[in-house]
């Protein structure tokens, strides 16, 4: 992919963190991206879902499993507002995602550097690239915004 179609999918994934947001969600959007298409969408969810894991990526990752047919996504790309945590990055090596591009790091639980870095793990079966910094102070900024709402209300 091109410089300028990683911004324009990561605004569509920031487009997505935005409606997490509405719903009172910490704002993350992810979409997974097949021969430059789009082809699953997500956004995080696991207050409303009551789910551990409906964060953005594993959203993004069921659709275009569903959309594909399969749970296999080889070739395809993943393009998240923050890096992700070591559940998501373990569902990308499973599905077999070439490709991650990501905006904002997490110093907290990130999983691909920031705290650890599951996609160098020499030990792993599957290996796919990661592409940091994209966008990352649009998607830190939503976040901050986001936080700093929620301690405005205690």
């Amino acid at each position: 992919m091109t410089e300028d179609s990683d911004v324009a999918f990561m605004r569509e994934a920031l487009a997505l963190a935005r409606e997490a947001a509405a719903i009172g969600e910490v704002p993350v959007g992810a979409l997974v991206v097949s021969q430059g298409r789009a082809i699953g969408r997500g956004f995080n969810a696991p207050i409303a879902s009551h789910d551990p894991s409906a964060h953005a990526e594993m959203q993004a990752l069921r659709a275009a499993g569903k959309a594909l047919g399969n749970y296999r996504l080889p070739g395809c790309e993943l393009y998240v507002t923050l890096e992700p945590c070591a559940m998501c990055v373990g569902a990308m090596l499973h599905a077999r995602i070439a490709r991650l591009v990501y905006g904002a790091a997490d110093p907290k639980t990130g999983a691909c550097g920031s705290v650890i870095d599951l996609f160098s793990e020499p030990r792993l079966n599957h290996h796919a690239t990661a592409t940091a910094g994209v966008m990352a102070e649009e998607c830190g900024a939503l976040l901050r915004e986001f936080f700093a709402g929620k301690r405005a209300k205690v």
